[in-house]
């Protein structure tokens, strides 16, 4: 979200000739049977499959993450500690586990039946640019949604709304549970509300929800639904803004989740 880069089919067993100490012949025969990679790659090799990659250079391609280091980590000969938690939120399982094993692993689950737990992880508010809108471990924690068998195939992200930028709508501290659009392919839908970044050519972004609109024309609009005056200009998706910010659909609102 965050927000909210194949191996070919022998890379799989790459392992084998990296880190076998025997000779070629019986390296040969020691392989057929025995899979000497570290347990955090055969963890992260089962999580991929699971998630529906059947080859480790597409899950690195959907995820944007460099294919090289990907593989590494896989075949057992680089360390995955360092990005076991992007792993793990991509391919849903836990940190824990992929690490040590415990925790939860692919189709597993902790939660309560028919219910899907979502982590949320950032602040959702205009007006305010920074360098990374997501929050560290300690301030995130999990709301839980229905477990709609149209979103069990996507990942879901979740961010927190703040100040008053689309308050009729969505109170302040209202979970916001959002779908990522490259994940899910779907074309824009009038009437639905949508996570939104502005970016400026300095690397901040904002990171707002709006409302999906189209007007007569055909043109596509972002509207806020707020009563400050600061949050009520529309945005033209296809024009952006009068600055050189950059506009971008993140992801589609799915669930709101309000907070006592």
């Amino acid at each position: 979200m965050s927000r909210i880069s194949s191996i070919p089919n022998n890379v799989h067993n790459a392992h084998q000739y990296v880190k076998a100490k025997c000779t070629p012949l019986s390296c040969k025969m020691h392989t057929m049977e025995y899979d000497d990679r570290p347990e955090p790659a055969k963890r992260l090799e089962k999580a991929r499959i699971a998630r529906g990659f059947a080859e480790a250079k597409k899950a690195a391609s959907f995820f944007g993450w460099n294919y090289n280091v990907y593989a590494q980590h896989e075949n057992g000969t680089r360390g995955i500690s360092r990005a076991a938690a992007m792993y793990a939120k991509a391919y849903r399982v836990s940190e824990a586990w992929l690490l040590t094993g415990e925790g939860t692993g692919p189709g597993e689950t902790n939660d309560v039946a028919g219910l899907r737990r979502i982590t949320v992880a950032a602040h959702i508010q205009a007006g305010v640019f920074e360098e990374t809108w997501e929050w560290d471990d300690q301030s995130q924690y999990p709301v839980y949604i229905p477990d709609d068998p149209e979103y069990r195939p996507f990942t879901l992200f979740a961010g927190e709304t703040k100040g008053p930028s689309m308050n009729r709508r969505y109170p302040e501290r209202t979970v916001l549970v959002f779908t990522n659009v490259e994940e899910t392919q779907e074309a824009p839908i009038p009437g639905k509300r949508y996570i939104v970044e502005r970016r400026r050519s300095s690397g901040e972004a904002e990171h707002t929800v709006k409302l999906l609109h189209v007007d007569q024309d055909g043109k596509f609009w972002l509207v806020p639904e707020s009563d400050d005056p600061r949050y009520q200009a529309p945005i033209s998706v296809e024009d952006g803004t009068a600055d050189e910010d950059t506009v971008a659909i993140l992801g589609r609102v799915v669930y709101a989740v309000s907070r006592e």
